[in-house]
């Protein structure tokens, strides 16, 4: 899997008197992407350029520049350094010399990457839900299996037989503890992918 950001970050890089500075941060959707852009763009630079990436969710922008210029390079950095759910906008200041076209590809790709390059990465782990139902005899046995598989209490309902707990956990552990539950007590506690959105 890909990484995201671990915090936001940011770059500079003076090129031919121009100054590019990049911005990147994690993001949940392309709304927070766009709300990041609101909120480090400069309205009197020349350009802000972007881009983000959140799974099959993209866009780019190249706010003025040439077509292709700007926006896809900051893209392309993105991907190739492996990372998702990142936005990253490129804020330049002209400083009198023309780029070119090659050179604005290098200019804003280099910046977004040396920017990401260098950034804390935290990695992206796909997650798994589940609902499990217990009687309270079992109660002590599942609340201690749930911190050795990483699960995290989403939900906790008790009813006259006992909890519905719905829980979050990597979903490379999954199975591993449904096995511990149906083994530790007997197969009484109900397990049940939650599909759910809080």
């Amino acid at each position: 899997m890909p990484d995201t950001l671990a915090q936001p970050v940011s770059h500079t890089l003076d090129i031919k008197h121009s100054r590019f500075t990049a911005h990147a941060a994690p993001i949940d959707s392309g709304a927070g992407a766009l709300a990041f852009l609101q909120q480090v763009a400069v309205a009197d630079a020349t350009h802000n350029c972007w881009a983000y990436r959140h799974g099959q969710d993209y866009r780019s922008s190249d706010d003025g520049e040439p077509a292709g210029t700007a926006g896809r390079p900051i893209l392309a950095a993105i991907d190739g350094q492996g990372f998702d759910r990142v936005v990253v906008v490129v804020t330049r200041w002209y400083g009198g010399i023309k780029l070119g076209a090659g050179g604005l590809v290098r200019a804003y790709g280099g910046t977004a990457a040396e920017c990401l390059r260098t950034a804390p990465r935290l990695p992206l782990v796909a997650m798994a839900r589940l609902q499990l139902l217990a009687g309270f005899e079992d109660l002590g046995t599942l609340h201690a299996a749930l911190p050795a598989f990483a699960a995290d209490k989403r939900d906790e309902q008790f009813d006259a037989n006992g909890v519905r707990l719905r829980v979050e956990l990597p979903a490379d552990r999954a199975d591993a503890l449904k096995t511990r539950l149906r083994d530790a007590t007997r197969d009484r506690i109900r397990i049940e992918d939650d599909d759910q959105d809080d």
